[in-house]
């Protein structure tokens, strides 16, 4: 471990203790890249491909070393030094979700055109040359989420068809193909925010009642990932609006808005398994090591499940400006970098090479320092 990310972590520990919080200590540290490039607006999707990581959002440009480039909307990086990389495909609108696969970076989001070709709410590009590639279908609404696996990719929103076949808020498209799977197709009452690929299953969440009808699914289902079929052995019942979602071995993990937001872990079979309460919407999660990562609107963090009017904490809490960590055991972790803004963070991300943790959003400072929209945890 570097000198630096070593006396990060054993501060953490320390702060920790006086605090008396538990003294487990994240394998991620604190103190975010200097290096890493800013942007003028947010940053709302990653994806990432080896050492690479792709970004998506609102953004027109990227600041690097002092030099301005233009990035209308998609941009990459190095994620071992932050340097800003010459992939730059032009999307004419916000781009809301990004997942990479096996040759291609697909996009999902708000745009008509991306590179100059018309592309509606769906783009696929190439990882290395920036060229918009053959994938080409018409939405009736808004796209949110993509995630990939079992050879699909599959997206989610608020729309009502695909290229004229009804579609309810969930898709899916064959990777090798592009075309739209005719056999996938469970429905959703309303919008489906986030979505994960999970082994044969998908993990879908957002502001739906439920899925083909299903009691149990409110805001969160799992789907077979070959026929859509809703699991009935997964209906948890997330208490508010599911904004992210993360799986590993040991289960479901959800941010949630409401009244105060949720970071909320799920055993497979939908029973609860803990849950920590923040004064502002959680938007965005993440697990590296067994530690839960939440991004989101909160400045606090509650030390009970109680919250009160406007989320506010009632017994007691901790300072959590944007970003907190919990621990496999659901307690807080001393982890507590201070982001800034009313919108925070959107989005968290663990690079698979590195190791790294990646915030994106609206803030604009982390410790102080000028981290606009990006942040880079290694």
């Amino acid at each position: 471990m570097p000198v630096l990310r070593r006396a990060v972590a054993v501060a953490a520990v320390l702060a920790g203790l006086l605090l008396g919080l538990p003294a487990q200590a994240t394998a991620i540290g604190a103190r975010a890249l200097a290096t890493a490039p800013t942007f003028n607006g947010g940053v709302y999707a990653i994806a990432h491909r080896g050492p690479i990581v792709y970004l998506g959002g609102a953004f027109t440009s990227a600041t690097y070393r002092g030099r301005v480039y233009p990035r209308l909307r998609l941009a990459a990086l190095d994620a071992r030094t932050g340097a800003l990389l010459s992939w730059a495909p032009e999307a004419d609108g916000t781009v809301r979700a990004l997942v990479s696969t096996t040759d291609s970076i697909y996009a999902a989001g708000d745009f008509h055109a991306v590179g100059g070709h018309p592309r509606d709410s769906l783009a696929q590009l190439s990882p290395g040359s920036s060229a918009v590639l053959g994938f080409k279908h018409t939405l009736t609404g808004t796209a949110y989420t993509l995630t990939s696996g079992n050879g699909r990719l599959y997206l989610g929103g608020s729309f009502s068809d695909v290229d004229g076949r009804q579609r309810g808020g969930l898709a899916a498209f064959a990777l090798d193909s592009g075309e739209l799977d005719k056999d996938w197709r469970p429905k959703a009452d309303d919008a489906v925010h986030t979505l994960v690929a999970y082994g044969n299953r998908v993990y879908a969440g957002g502001g739906f009642h439920a899925i083909d009808e299903v009691k149990g699914t409110l805001r969160l289902a799992s789907l077979h990932g070959r026929t859509g079929k809703v699991d009935e052995n997964f209906l948890p019942k997330s208490p508010a609006e599911v904004r992210s979602l993360a799986v590993d071995k040991a289960g479901v993990y959800v941010a949630t808005a409401g009244v105060g937001g949720r970071a909320i872990a799920y055993a497979f079979d939908g029973k609860l398994r803990w849950q920590r309460v923040f004064d502002g919407d959680a938007a965005a999660i993440a697990i590296a090591g067994g530690v839960t990562y939440v991004g989101g609107h909160f400045d606090s963090a509650c030390l009970t499940s109680k919250n009160g009017v406007h989320g506010a904490c009632v017994e007691g809490s901790q300072p959590r400006y944007k970003l907190a960590a919990v621990t496999a055991g659901g307690e807080l972790a001393p982890w507590a970098p201070q982001g800034n803004g009313v919108i925070g963070v959107r989005v968290l991300s663990i690079s698979p090479t590195t190791g790294y943790l990646l915030a994106g959003g609206d803030f604009t400072l982390i410790d102080g320092q000028d981290r606009r929209r990006l942040a880079i945890f290694p």
